[in-house]
């Protein structure tokens, strides 16, 4: 369980909440996001500022009981990997059919409520952006799942990944390869320190908005 405490909280937590970091041959820090490279490791929890922080106070080498080099720029390093890899999943997530494109179809699928998650592109407009909140907003008033929304991608970066052009928004369907997807989405979310947005949070937002 020492393997898997934050050398910058000293917390614990589940190996999904953190980031493996072993020292390369070279004596560079290396993450290692897959937890599979060999030789003694050391976990930052999954954060963009906790890996700062680390940086900063030197922490890799005492953790790693060596005098390792930390590369220039680590956060942004695992950022770029943590994006690779959600784009990544959601390309496959697309090929296997649990991606849904195009504000249509999303709003069919949110109603449905076969729907794990919605993505906005940064340069969705609001007023598409509001069209699928309200569908949320109503599934969730009939008893169907609280949908959450992310806005972590630009149009170019989701219509490559999702083998389209003009992507603006697509849904995440719940089954095995949207999962998958969902969870690498939440992972660099969190490592941003973005928090979904999530329509009806609350029996309270429920009974506010019913009124």
């Amino acid at each position: 369980m020492n393997e898997r405490t934050c050398i910058v909280t000293r917390e614990t937590q589940e190996p999904d909440r953190l980031i493996r970091f072993v020292a390369g041959p070279d004596g560079t820090v290396v993450p290692d996001l897959k937890r599979k490279l060999p030789g003694r490791g050391c976990w930052v929890g999954a954060e963009r500022t906790l890996i700062e922080k680390a940086v900063a106070k030197n922490l890799f080498s005492r953790a790693l009981k060596a005098p390792v080099k930390v590369p220039a720029g680590l956060a942004e390093m695992v950022e770029t990997l943590l994006v690779s890899a959600a784009l990544g999943s959601l390309g496959l997530a697309r090929k296997a059919g649990a991606v849904a494109l195009g504000a249509a179809k999303v709003e069919a699928g949110v109603r449905s409520g076969k729907v794990a998650a919605v993505l906005h592109a940064r340069e969705a407009s609001e007023d598409g952006v509001r069209k699928i909140a309200n569908a949320r907003k109503s599934t969730a008033h009939v008893g169907g799942p609280l949908v959450p929304a992310y806005k972590l991608f630009s149009e170019a970066e989701m219509s490559l990944a999702l083998g389209a052009t003009n992507v603006i928004h697509a849904a995440v369907l719940d089954q095995g390869p949207g999962e998958a997807a969902l969870r690498r989405i939440d992972a660099l979310a969190r490592y941003r320190g973005i928090v979904p947005d999530r329509e009806m949070s609350s029996a309270a937002d429920a009974a506010e908005d019913m009124e």
